[in-house]
């Protein structure tokens, strides 16, 4: 039997045009810092061996960076990292899919981070999958790839063979998901404590906001959310509804549900929570006094609701998000 030192576990990080090279070198040294995390336990476990795959002029694929320079084999996972700008056109895209496709079908798990999911599911991989990506790029990866699930509520979905990342700093969830996975537990929380980052756990809504969707064509409904947002969906209630759209009841649910994939009330419900995370993170209110001024009498009610939306208690919410209020 070779001895789990001599046999690293490779995972390569995929250049692609635009990357974010933070998150390239953050990444490397992560799996650095684990290493090294794993050698002082002698765990036993493989060491992780950390490539930089690019795509070359003749259309081939190899390795730059290598951190087992020489040694040849091929990856047991390739992470897209993300982009600082725009996801990549599909025509920008289409060449990674090939070597990504055979790559995912000689046994390595695949995974992305934020606009990374776009090159990711342009090999097809994604294709009947929940994935995720940056809550401010999911409506243009679902309307992309209409065949993907995409949950933006999700900081990191882990499918087995297909891991997926959300916003730009989500590459420290990915990477100490995998550090865990083949590094156990023990590596994984050590490392996380040495880079002073929570571990894996975080979900997307924790920080994303409240961002409805409005190029669906119909526009009595849009009439009636930029209604809602002036209100602050205060007091307000489905004939108010109705009767801003100038439709009938029916014919208004019906053509709110298709243009926003939400119910009214549930809709409502989110613009409200998202008028109490802003007062969470500046105002000095009590919890109670934010939940009447959003709308709601009984704040039991509210702290319900507001966790089903953010995955928070209003409390956690603002230690969190605003610790000098939650301190006074």
């Amino acid at each position: 039997m070779i001895p789990a030192e001599l046999t690293p576990f490779e995972i390569a990080l995929l250049l692609y045009p635009g990357i974010q090279i933070a998150a390239l070198h953050g990444l490397t040294d992560l799996f650095a810092l684990a290493n090294r995390e794993a050698a002082a336990r002698s765990t036993g476990a493989p060491r992780l061996r950390v490539a930089h795959w690019a795509r070359l002029d003749d259309g081939s694929f190899a390795r730059g960076f290598d951190t087992d320079p020489g040694r040849g084999g091929t990856p047991r996972v390739v992470i897209l990292p993300p982009t600082l700008n725009e996801p990549v056109d599909r025509k920008v895209a289409a060449p990674y899919a090939p070597w990504l496709k055979a790559q995912h079908a000689a046994g390595a798990t695949l995974g992305s981070v934020c606009a990374g999911a776009f090159v990711l599911a342009e090999s097809g991989v994604l294709a009947g999958r929940t994935a995720t990506t940056h809550w401010a790029y999911a409506e243009a990866l679902a309307t992309r790839f209409p065949e993907v699930q995409v949950d933006p509520d999700k900081l990191v979905i882990d499918d087995g063979d297909i891991i997926t990342a959300g916003g730009y700093m989500a590459w420290t969830d990915l990477g100490l998901k995998l550090v865990e996975r083949v590094l156990g537990p023990s590596v994984m929380m050590a490392t996380a404590r040495f880079m002073l980052v929570d571990p894996p756990g975080r979900e997307q809504r924790f920080y994303s906001p409240f961002a409805p969707p409005l190029r669906h064509g119909d526009k009595a409904v849009l009439k009636v959310q930029h209604w809602l947002r002036d209100q602050h969906a205060k007091d307000v209630h489905l004939p108010d509804m109705a009767a801003q759209a100038g439709l009938e009841e029916r014919t208004f649910l019906r053509r709110f549900r298709k243009a926003t994939g939400m119910k009214p009330i549930e809709y409502c419900q989110y613009v409200r929570v998202g008028k109490a995370r802003e007062m969470l993170e500046h105002s000095p209110s009590t919890v109670e006094q934010i939940a009447r001024e959003v709308g709601y009498e009984d704040a039991g009610a509210f702290r319900r609701v507001f966790a089903k939306v953010t995955g928070l208690s209003p409390g956690d919410y603002r230690r969190r998000f605003a610790p000098g209020l939650a301190e006074a």
